[in-house]
């Protein structure tokens, strides 16, 4: 996804000694590998594939020193009902498959207490023999790409099902880190050339998307067997995880569409132009995520994560006085940096826990499969995961997956 910079006058605001808040300093940091990025090229490598090379680069960021950053899972422990500990998503556009599945085996706990791996990558397969679909009944007027929504997790799964992970990892020939930029590449090629030709042959186009997807991740599991029982996909998702995914729902939080409708989230990874998405008012939408958090729910989140206040140094994302007061964080500065390029859908992570500070703020504690959370040489943070800052959430996460207990409140608005 190409991101847009804007530069911009910065203003100086004054405020009482009573309510003064913090003036933030910037620096300069040099962007590194770290260990994880150096183990996944390795594992790359031995098939002949590597991560591109990129010079040393600086970047703009927050200066953080000066806060006492609560960047430690153990603050976190009593607000955490269960999670799988985080997993890497590699090398491909999948956070929002990786994301979802982590939320949606917490939900599994939650419902039933069974302690579940289910498998990202059998979602993914399908998710891609549905984008190739698309693109050719739309006769290549429809986005093909890597990323999609957490509600694809959720499409998907009720048409395919699901399966555990120990059934279909995805990963080949003793490969340990996911990579996908070969298998995107020959989809891509194929499907253009398609588009070329104009040959729109649906049953022979999507078998041959199927032998490329083969090739790469292995063809996916049809039954299996789960504590001595067998199950298909379907079956495996309703009667062993017991997930009806008619009980989840996505909450949007932006002024370009009407407020308490559903409407459609504009995003290219909303590639089937879903209009489920119920859109709220930004106070009702933070107050349901500190609500839902404290009633034990977890959520699948989505938004922008290349800010100056996002240092994947300390793990910890803040909103900085420079770019916004956080006390002017409304409908309309959320919705000036979506619209102006500067906010985008980058990224989608699993929140799973919250720590009030000293100061009455909210921080959520993050679930990634990202290689940003893993550069444990330079970090203080936590292998895996993010603390986002209750300020961030609010001026840059533009939606989240829950149950819809958790927000009835919510919906009762919805006609």
């Amino acid at each position: 996804m190409k991101r847009i910079l804007f530069f911009g006058v910065a203003f100086v605001l004054s405020y009482s000694a009573a309510g003064q808040e913090q003036q933030d300093n910037s620096t300069f940091v040099e962007s590194k590998s770290g260990v994880f990025k150096k183990l996944m090229t390795e594992d790359f490598r031995k098939a002949d594939e590597q991560l591109e090379s990129k010079e040393v680069s600086k970047r703009f960021v927050m200066d953080q020193s000066s806060y006492e950053l609560p960047n430690k899972v153990s603050l976190f422990k009593n607000n955490i009902e269960w999670a799988q500990p985080p997993i890497s998503q590699g090398k491909t556009g999948t956070c929002w498959c990786f994301s979802t599945t982590s939320f949606y085996e917490s939900e599994v706990y939650r419902l039933s207490k069974k302690e579940v791996k289910i498998s990202e990558i059998y979602t993914a397969y399908w998710e891609y023999v549905e984008k190739a679909r698309r693109f050719i009944q739309e006769r290549g007027d429809s986005n093909f790409d890597r990323g999609s929504e957490a509600n694809a997790v959720t499409r998907i799964m009720k048409q395919y099902g699901a399966c555990p992970n120990s059934e279909y990892t995805g990963l080949l020939n003793g490969r340990k880190f996911h990579n996908h930029a070969k298998m995107y590449e020959e989809m891509k090629v194929f499907l253009n050339d398609l588009k070329q030709r104009n040959a729109w042959n649906e049953e022979v186009a999507l078998s041959n998307i199927k032998l490329i997807l083969n090739h790469y991740l292995g063809t996916p599991p049809t039954k299996f067997t789960v504590e001595g029982k067998e199950y298909t996909p379907k079956a495996y998702l309703v009667d062993y995880l017991k997930l009806d995914m008619d009980d989840y729902v996505e909450i949007l939080s932006y002024k370009q569409e009407p407020f308490w409708q559903q409407v459609e989230y504009k995003v290219p990874d909303n590639w089937w132009h879903s209009k489920e998405y119920y859109n709220v008012p930004l106070d009702d939408y933070m107050n349901a995520i500190k609500k839902a958090i404290r009633a034990g729910y977890t959520m699948s989140i989505g938004g922008d994560t290349h800010e100056a206040g996002f240092i994947t140094s300390t793990g910890c994302a803040m909103v900085p006085s420079f770019d916004i007061p956080s006390e002017y964080i409304n409908d309309d500065a959320r919705q000036f940096r979506f619209s102006n390029g500067s906010t985008t859908d980058d990224h989608g992570m699993h929140l799973i826990g919250y720590y009030v500070d000293k100061e009455g703020k909210d921080w959520y504690l993050i679930k990634d499969s990202s290689g940003g959370s893993r550069k444990v040489e330079e970090s203080s943070a936590e292998f895996g995961y993010y603390f986002f800052r209750e300020d961030y959430m609010k001026l840059k996460m533009m939606d989240f997956t829950v149950h819809k207990d958790a927000v009835k409140d919510l919906l009762k608005k919805f006609k």
